[in-house]
């Protein structure tokens, strides 16, 4: 095992064991590396900036995603950064066309049997993130139920825009565990 691969096994082990210092680590080795990367794919610096943040707290929260037998952690970050700039990339193509098509005035014929499976989804989701803390529920129905962006939530509740961010990703994550108890996982995925 050379010292590259070693470093990459202690902070893998040291992630999952909740060590802060392994992220800092990771983020003065790579932080650079995933934003140069996000940036090129996405042509914006604060998404990039988004994009990038992301990636750092998908690694704390999944450490064990990353798998340094298959390979090394700058190609994982790599992949993981430019999966998730390209994702960004076409849910924002993909909003500009509703966009573009909401100004023609063309509105699409909803599906019933679609339209009555996401009221049913719409009020588990509800009824889910009533149950979470409060922390969390306030800054999801900011967000989603209120319109609001991480930036807004971030300032209307006081709190730097990467806790806002956590506090939504958390309290999203509980959501979808509880519907995927209640077998729900493919209306909410």
């Amino acid at each position: 095992m050379d010292e590259g691969t070693a470093w990459e096994h202690d902070v893998k082990t040291r992630l999952i064991a909740r060590d802060p210092g392994a992220l800092t680590e990771m983020y003065d080795q790579f932080g650079s590396y995933v934003f140069g990367l996000a940036a090129r794919v996405i042509g914006d610096r604060r998404a990039a900036e988004d994009v990038t943040q992301d990636v750092f707290l998908s690694m704390w929260e999944r450490p064990e995603a990353f798998d340094p037998e298959r390979g090394r952690l700058r190609t994982f970050m790599g992949t993981v950064a430019h999966r998730r700039a390209i994702d960004l990339v076409r849910r924002e193509e993909a909003r500009r066309r509703r966009t573009a098509r909401d100004a023609a005035g063309v509105l699409p014929i909803p599906d019933v049997d679609e339209l009555a499976i996401a009221i049913v989804t719409a009020e588990h989701v509800r009824a889910e993130v009533e149950q979470l803390p409060a922390e969390q529920r306030e800054a999801i129905q900011l967000a989603y139920f209120g319109g609001r962006t991480y930036r807004q939530v971030a300032d209307e509740l006081g709190i730097p825009e990467g806790t806002a961010k956590s506090r939504m990703r958390l309290g999203l994550r509980r959501v979808a565990d509880a519907l995927a108890a209640k077998g729900m996982e493919h209306t909410w995925t």
